[in-house]
């Protein structure tokens, strides 16, 4: 896992270094998510991980399926769902066009020719951890028993930006077993504000009064 986690980053580091250069950095990152999403599934690591189909035929495969005209649809959900970039969207289309197009299919060669496509999830986890420390900003994770809806997202990042000073990358997940409530772990610190973690304090007391 340990070496998982460093091959992700060395090639996140390379990626991002080839955007500062070049301020492409909301694109490459909007770029990465859609390879990762497109190439990532179980059908297109069989496809590009496959020994049996030669190496050329699986770069022109990735190739195609890069290209501006395929993955531009992908791009555009993603682009729907971030309102944070909003005037700069059609900056960032064109530059997945070209050039971040051409370097990601680059990157995606190298990682096709080494059987690493499959890093390419926690590549993007590690490409936005170094964008997020560019741009000062803190990532968190909202877990709460049942979707959270986008005013209640909304309320949440306020509240947290408001308790560390510092604006917030926030990633919501569900997991009914908190039964009500939300946890909020950022980076170290987990603020558990959910109806199981009180049960569970509620219980440590008694049995420490028990005692």
């Amino acid at each position: 896992m340990a070496r998982h986690s460093t091959a992700a980053r060395r090639y996140a580091e390379a990626a991002f270094e080839i955007a500062r250069r070049d301020g492409t950095e909301d694109a490459w990152q909007v770029a990465l998510e859609a390879a990762a999403q497109v190439l990532g599934s179980a059908d297109g690591l069989r496809i590009v991980e496959n020994p049996a189909i030669p190496l050329p035929q699986r770069l022109h495969a990735v190739r195609a399926v890069l290209g501006a005209e395929t993955i531009g649809s992908v791009v555009d959900g993603l682009l729907a769902g971030r309102g944070s970039l909003g005037a700069t969207a059609e900056a960032v289309r064109a530059a997945v066009a070209r050039p971040v197009g051409a370097q990601l299919s680059n990157l995606v060669g190298v990682l096709v020719a080494r059987r690493r496509v499959s890093l390419l999830p926690a590549i993007v986890g590690e490409y936005g951890r170094l964008l997020d420390r560019q741009r000062g900003v803190a990532a968190a994770i909202v877990t709460s028993a049942s979707p959270l809806s986008a005013d209640e997202t909304a309320a949440i990042s306020a509240r947290i930006e408001a308790l560390i000073g510092t604006t917030v990358s926030l990633r919501t997940t569900v997991d009914p077993d908190l039964i009500g409530g939300v946890t909020v772990r950022i980076g170290d610190r987990l603020i558990d504000a959910s109806v199981r973690g009180r049960l569970e304090r509620l219980r440590d007391r008694i049995v420490a009064g028990a005692r």
